[in-house]
């Protein structure tokens, strides 16, 4: 044998030649366009979990904001009782 070997082949029978695949436009094109309609999957998803990362972020504030105003008001309720009570002393 003087070419390169290719594979098993029988004697006196000619060795098969191994061919690689090529890839054809249409197959690079699905495959781009799988890849981009992927890409475009994840920032989507990216993006939401941004959204509601703020979303939970405001919810907080607003908690919080709620929080401090039932806090002033209950402090000016209690501060309005000690002022009768010490009154009708």
């Amino acid at each position: 044998m003087t070419g390169p070997r290719t594979g098993h082949h029988r004697a006196g029978s000619t060795p098969a030649v191994l061919q690689r695949p090529t890839l054809t436009t249409e197959h690079h094109v699905t495959i781009r366009s799988t890849t981009m309609m992927l890409i475009h999957e994840d920032l989507a998803r990216a993006d939401m979990s941004v959204r509601l990362g703020e979303a939970h972020e405001l919810r907080r504030g607003h908690a919080l904001v709620t929080a401090r105003r039932l806090t002033r008001r209950a402090e000016r309720a209690s501060q309005q009782a000690r002022l009768a009570l010490a009154r009708s002393l």
